[in-house]
């Protein structure tokens, strides 16, 4: 399905104004809608795949930025200091929270962590708001496969010095990741599991 540019009728608008358990739905819809697709594919982890979630059709359209702000908000522990994550995908993920996170009187800034140190300026790993030595980070990541991106997120921020013991994801293609942050100690919860897309997409009759 193609965004539309057209004015959206205010009724239709439901990132804004549906319960957490509306929204989750309709955020599940837009993920079979507009990333969800089957095929043969190159994963960024190298393995090949019969599907591939497109996730910025999703993370970066406006109704479903603002859906995984409402839904992934919630899920952070009160005492969660930022949101952070790896560049790219993270990069819509983490900015949604934290705008989320203003309306709720609870404001939590984001940071974006770099593959690679910038080669100019302060020559950082991370972009964002200082934090005080030991600050609770989530991470957050767009789709897990074996884990490594998110996990490369969390050792960026340890090694600055950030406590971080969580990473939530939008979706979980059940592939690995989940076993490896559990060995590295690290909590993990994801929105929707690959199974759950797969059987709504095949119910909307795709």
């Amino acid at each position: 399905m193609t965004y539309s540019t057209e004015t959206t009728n205010p009724s239709n608008i439901w990132a804004a104004t549906a319960d957490l358990t509306t929204l989750r739905h309709n955020l599940l819809d837009l993920f079979c809608q507009l990333a969800y697709q089957e095929g043969d594919f190159v994963l960024s982890s190298g393995l090949r795949s019969s599907y591939y979630v497109n996730k910025t059709q999703v993370t970066l359209h406006p109704q479903g930025a603002l859906a995984v702000g409402r839904l992934l908000f919630p899920l952070l522990p009160v005492d969660t200091q930022a949101v952070a994550g790896l560049t790219l995908g993270a990069d819509p993920i983490v900015t949604a929270v934290s705008v989320v996170s203003v309306y709720d009187n609870r404001p939590i800034p984001a940071l974006i962590i770099r593959k690679e140190a910038k080669g100019y300026g302060t020559r950082a790993y991370i972009e964002g708001p200082s934090l005080p030595e030991g600050a609770k980070v989530v991470v957050l990541e767009d789709v897990v496969t074996t884990g490594q991106s998110a996990l490369k997120a969390v050792n960026r921020l340890k090694e600055a010095g950030y406590t971080v013991d969580q990473v939530i994801a939008l979706v979980d293609r059940l592939q690995g990741g989940a076993e490896l942050y559990q060995s590295a100690g690290l909590k993990f919860e994801a929105l929707f599991s690959i199974e759950e897309i797969q059987k709504r997409y095949r119910e909307l009759g795709n």
